[in-house]
């Protein structure tokens, strides 16, 4: 996580310091490049002199720097500010009046005109409106380009580098899960053949009865962790029977003073495609936090809806409470409130629901003081 961190730093400020030194040279070159469009405007206005004036002898030169202008759009105007011709203006919308109106309002806005007095008489002038040529536009505009290039190639890094993470992740998740079950897996074999040999001595039914429960319990804990990165099984089951079994369950492991209490709308079966040993082991990880956070006493509801496109799954405490700004973060590995726990339940929970049955899991509402409620929402 730190050499990503380090990745990603090194990568941003690459990046901000190629756009920015970018920035400043387009803005000097931009500004250069204005200045000396000005000058040209400037020039042709003195040519324009020229032309008007046939005593001064260089009327030939000042037509042909009229004529070489072809980049920079000039509308020329009187006194009174009508247009009297225009130069470098698109050639197809240049007779078109709305669109020379348009572009004279543009010119006016962004430069102050070059203006020429006529020597004869002072009161009649000419001003020549400019905007900017192609060449100008493209360097204004080539750090605004670059930026997005530069944008899109650190996102695509981002998502790539958080992929091969999550990637990474899920397989270190996938490989301590199978391990586990595989060391799990001989002792609990072995538990299982002295219970069948327990079974054979009469007066121990009572001490076996118990003693094969926990066994049953410690083959179901490691069929669960066998499964968590293999593509699980999902089968058509009545989700009604599955949670009421795991109510059951939890409900004998604690005192009077919780309440269980089980809404299914009416509804006694509602089917969903589901692994059961997983879908389980997330009921009861959901079952377990809440009681943790009611210390022994109050309420746990679990609200079942059945709709045409999702059925939702509401487990309610009335606990302690989360606050809104770890609503996420009860997801992440090793995020845990408890003084024991590794704060594993909630993320494993979440891959389940998620990548195995394509559905979403998230804390819909909780308050510090007043409870917590987990949704489940699964497709139907």
């Amino acid at each position: 996580m730190f050499q990503l961190f380090n990745w990603r730093t090194l990568l941003a400020i690459i990046a901000i310091s190629i756009v920015t030194g970018t920035i400043f040279y387009s803005r000097y070159l931009a500004n250069k490049i204005a200045k000396e469009e000005r000058q040209k405007v400037e020039l042709l206005k003195e040519a324009g002199t020229s032309l008007a004036n046939p005593a001064i002898s260089d009327s030939r030169l000042a037509s042909l720097i009229i004529k070489e202008n072809e980049t920079i759009p000039i509308i020329q105007t009187n006194e009174k500010d009508s247009i009297i011709e225009h130069t470098n203006l698109d050639s197809i919308k240049a007779f078109i009046p709305a669109y020379v109106e348009k572009k004279f309002k543009e010119f006016k806005s962004l430069h102050a005109p070059v203006v020429w007095y006529d020597p004869a008489d002072s009161t009649k002038q000419n001003r020549y409106y400019y905007g900017e040529s192609k060449l100008l536009k493209e360097v204004r505009y080539y750090p605004i380009i670059q930026l997005i290039i530069v944008g899109l190639f650190i996102i695509i890094t981002l998502l790539a580098l958080r992929s091969s993470y999550r990637s990474t992740q899920n397989q270190v998740w996938a490989g301590m899960a199978k391990e586990t079950a595989h060391q799990l897996g001989t002792p609990v074999s072995s538990l299982a053949g002295w219970v069948e040999m327990l079974k054979e001595n009469p007066g121990n039914e009572r001490v076996v009865a118990d003693l094969k429960k926990d066994v049953d319990r410690l083959q179901l804990v490691t069929d669960r962790f066998g499964k968590i990165g293999s593509t699980p099984h999902l089968e058509k089951r009545n989700i009604v029977s599955q949670i009421s079994s795991m109510m059951d369950y939890m409900r004998k492991r604690t005192t009077g003073k919780i309440n269980f209490i089980l809404n299914t709308q009416g509804e006694k079966k509602v089917e969903a495609m589901i692994s059961p040993p997983l879908f389980d082991w997330v009921i009861e990880n959901l079952l377990k936090n809440a009681l943790d956070a009611m210390e022994g006493k109050g309420n746990i509801i679990v609200d079942i809806f059945s709709g045409e496109k999702k059925t939702i799954i509401d487990v309610i405490d009335t606990g302690k409470g989360i606050s809104k700004q770890n609503f996420d973060k009860v997801f992440k590995p090793g995020f845990t409130t408890k003084k024991r726990g590794w704060g594993l339940g909630l993320s494993l929970s979440r891959r389940i629901i998620q990548q195995f049955h394509k559905g979403r899991i998230y804390v819909k509402q909780s308050e510090p003081g007043k409870g917590t409620t987990f949704r489940i929402e699964l497709n139907a």
